[in-house]
Formats: C-alpha cells, structure tokens, sequence
C-alpha cells in the first residue's frame, strides 16, 4: 500500500491535470461556438449555389466545361483533413484509416503502381499515414492556424488546376463533416470530375429547370463563371467542417478527462482516508502498548 506522501503527490498531480483539460475543454467550447456559426451560415449558400448550377446544366446536355471530364483512372490525388494538434479522441485516427480503407478497396493497383498521391492538411493525419508506411506528397499545415478562405484559396486553385491541365484524373476528399460537438461522420467525396447532371435527370426535370430560372446573358457563360468558384467553395466548407468538428472532439474528449480526473481525485482521497486512518490506529496500538508495559 502508497504510503501517506505518495498518495498526496498523485492528488496533486492529477488535480493540476484536471486544471488544464477544464481551460482547454473551456477555450475549445468558444472556438466551437464560433465556428458553429460560420459553418451554419455557409451551408445554404453553397447548397443553394450547387442547385443553381445544377439546373442550369441540366439544360445544357453538351456541357463544355473542364470539371466535367471523365478520364481513365491513372492516377489519384487523396486530400486527408485532419487536425495539427493531438488531444481529440479518435478524430485524426477515423479520418486516416478511411483514407487507407478507400485506398486499398478502390485504388489498390493505382497505389502499388505509385500513381496515388496523398496529400495532409494536419500534422497528426500525416503522422498516423506515415507510420502505416504511406508517402506523403505533400502537406499545407498552415491552412488550419489561420482558417480563411483568403488563405486557402491559392492551394484550392492548384488543385483545380492540377486536375484542369491532366495531372490527375481524380481528386477526392476525406475529412470530418461536424453534426454536433459529440458525434462527428467521416465523409469521403469526390471532388472532381463533377457528375454530368443531364445524365441521369429525366426529361420532365430537364423541362422543369428550362422555366426554373432567367438567365442572363446565358447559361453557359454563368455555369463557366460560378464553376470554379463553387469549387473553392465547396473545398473550403470541408475544410470549415473539418475544423468545427475537431474543436467539438476536442471539447468532448476533455469533458471526459476531467470527468475522468475528478473520479480519480475522489478515490485517492478515500485510498489516503484510508491509510491516513490505518496509520492513526497504529500509533494508537503502539501508544496502549507502551502505557501497558510500562504499568507491569
């Protein structure tokens, strides 16, 4: 059994613990609430943007624009979201093993090929895909410090382009879509080429979009002019979803460690009750033993 200081020092311990998962459960609360609400407003937008395009291009069945070209598979970009700080459960851990399951089950000869690119925006994704033995391409940490779609678009435009001039035939995303502080869903999507809408509408919803909307000066010159910017949009709300979703792991996880350390507090301190106690009675003993044998 711990003797009385030993005991004391582990209450210290895991009480100062619980001081720091308390402030970082409150500082990631507030950064939650904060992007909670961009990513609430930015939602309808690019929703209400990707139906607008959609019915547009439901009118139009010779589409002539570059983000609709379907080629062979040759080689893959893999974009991975995660996160550059640790400390949020299995948030950076989920995301990895989806990219590597969707890797292995639909791009297994692309990969041992080498023609699978992955790309890491987060430190702590590209540390779990690097001890599974995956080369990492490239990385863009920076993008996650200082979250902005100022800043993000020139990396989002060199993925367009990387796709437009042929260097890759497919790009997909894998990140953390938010649906609440305790849940977050691992989402894979496909982000270019773009599904040709006119192939799979019927010709009453085609007939439907032709008097949805009026447009001017055309549909063309709009669908090559909104393109690329739903895109950017597009790519940065994952990259927003990404970043809610790990401040709601984050806070989550540190509700539970300090749930956690105030459990542990509460049974150390019944452990040196205990001994404390325990110790009391034996000094005791030993005092009535003494008093005895110095009577006789």
């Amino acid at each position: 059994m711990a003797n009385l200081k030993e005991i004391r020092t582990r209450i210290g311990s895991v009480s100062s613990t619980k001081q720091i998962t308390s402030a970082m459960k409150m500082v990631s609360a507030a950064r939650l609430r904060k992007a909670q609400d961009a990513i609430i407003m930015m939602r309808p937008y690019v929703y209400k943007l990707h139906d607008i395009l959609q019915h547009c291009q439901m009118c139009m069945p010779n589409v002539e624009t570059p983000f609709y070209a379907h080629r062979d598979v040759k080689k893959v970009l893999m974009v991975v979201i995660g996160s550059n700080r640790g400390l949020c459960g299995p948030f950076n851990i989920n995301v990895s093993k989806k990219a590597i399951d969707v890797i292995t089950k639909s791009y297994g000869r692309t990969h041992e090929k080498g023609m699978t690119d992955l790309y890491c925006i987060g430190r702590k994704a590209e540390d779990f895909l690097k001890a599974k033995g995956f080369k990492i391409e490239k990385t863009r940490h920076d993008l996650l410090e200082e979250l902005s779609f100022t800043t993000a678009n020139p990396f989002i435009e060199s993925l367009l382009e990387s796709f437009t001039n042929g260097t890759y035939d497919r790009i997909e995303l894998v990140y953390n879509q938010f649906k609440n502080a305790a849940v977050q869903i691992v989402t894979h999507d496909v982000f270019l080429p773009l599904p040709v809408p006119s192939e799979f509408c019927t010709p009453e919803e085609i007939d439907i979009a032709l008097h949805s909307y009026i447009i001017e000066p055309s549909r063309d010159i709009l669908v090559e002019r909104l393109m690329p910017n739903f895109l950017k949009t597009e790519f940065y709300k994952a990259l927003l979803e990404s970043a809610t979703s790990e401040f709601g792991a984050r806070m989550t996880s540190m509700h539970k460690a300090s749930d956690n350390a105030e459990q542990l507090i509460k049974e150390l301190r019944m452990e040196y009750n205990k001994v404390r106690q325990s110790s009391i009675t034996n000094e005791i003993i030993e005092i009535v033993g003494g008093a005895e044998a110095l009577n006789k």
